[in-house]
């Protein structure tokens, strides 16, 4: 298993961090590789995804969720993926995102691209345009 662990801090409410994560459906705005998240119930997801030329689709189920503070998820059949994003305020303005999650790369793409550490640089990217991409909204939703 591969593990990712990044952060940032962002310039909005903690609930407005929070808020904008569950809408699913707008990572591919700010995710690279992401095609597209489709809401199939309150608490799972169908992700489509293309990462170095390699096209996945795969479903995860929300494991943990307390509203301001982190989602937790995994993967629902038969991909090895999971993880936590957590949510913590500095201020009433600014907010502390810390993602962890857990894969298994399989195709040899895949692997080389995790032994030079390609998805760390690619979660902190992503990252970095969740920040810009919230910070130009100024609240969740607009």
């Amino acid at each position: 298993m591969k593990k990712v662990e990044e952060t940032i801090d962002v310039a909005v409410p903690v609930r407005a961090a929070y808020e904008q994560w569950t809408r699913f459906e707008s990572f591919p705005r700010f995710m690279s590789g992401v095609e597209s998240v489709t809401r199939l119930s309150d608490t799972t997801n169908h992700w489509v995804t293309k990462v170095g030329g390699v096209e996945r689709e795969f479903d995860t189920e929300i494991v943990d969720q307390e509203p301001d503070d982190r989602i937790a998820w995994r993967s629902i059949d038969g991909k090895s993926h999971a993880g936590i994003i957590r949510f913590s305020p500095l201020d009433a303005n600014h907010t502390h995102v810390k993602v962890h999650f857990e894969w298994a790369p399989e195709t040899l793409v895949e692997k080389a691209g995790a032994a030079l550490q390609v998805d760390e640089m690619q979660v902190t990217a992503d990252l970095n345009k969740f920040k810009e991409f919230i910070e130009s909204r100024g609240i969740e939703g607009r």
